[in-house]
């Protein structure tokens, strides 16, 4: 089934994202929000504690999961928004290539944030997602 999603680009605005500046949907694509991928085992316990980008990868992995629960894949997802708990530039961009090496070349519209603090005890990264899918 193809994607409800597509991507937009615009010439009047920096190449240097590395993603799309926007993405729409059809009125009547089913959305669906996730809530946000957390790098947990299934016991609950946190992965890769210290460890951006193995946080990163367990947080995409997750993400997968919730997607494929809710009848999506990763080519419908129609954005997210990357949360890492960190004030250091360089661990923003550590989890942000993980992300975004799992999107390929459906670079959704994003955003990478450093925050404070996330809601488990040593989770450094979160993953939130929208996506649109056609039944």
């Amino acid at each position: 089934m193809p994607s409800a999603v597509t991507l937009i680009r615009s010439e009047q605005l920096s190449s240097a994202a590395q993603y799309a500046y926007a993405a729409t949907a059809p009125a009547e694509a089913r959305l669906i929000f996730l809530a946000g991928s957390c790098p947990l085992n299934e016991d609950g316990t946190t992965a890769g504690m210290g460890d951006y980008k193995a946080q990163a990868e367990k947080s995409v992995e997750n993400m997968l999961l919730a997607l494929d629960a809710a009848g999506a894949g990763i080519k419908d997802v129609i954005s997210t928004r990357v949360l890492v708990a960190s004030t250091q530039q360089a661990d923003l961009v550590t989890a942000w290539n993980v992300v975004r090496a799992a999107f390929a070349d459906h670079d959704v519209p994003s955003t990478l944030m450093g925050v404070t603090v996330l809601g488990y005890d040593h989770q450094l990264v979160e993953i939130e997602a929208i996506a649109a899918v056609m039944d």
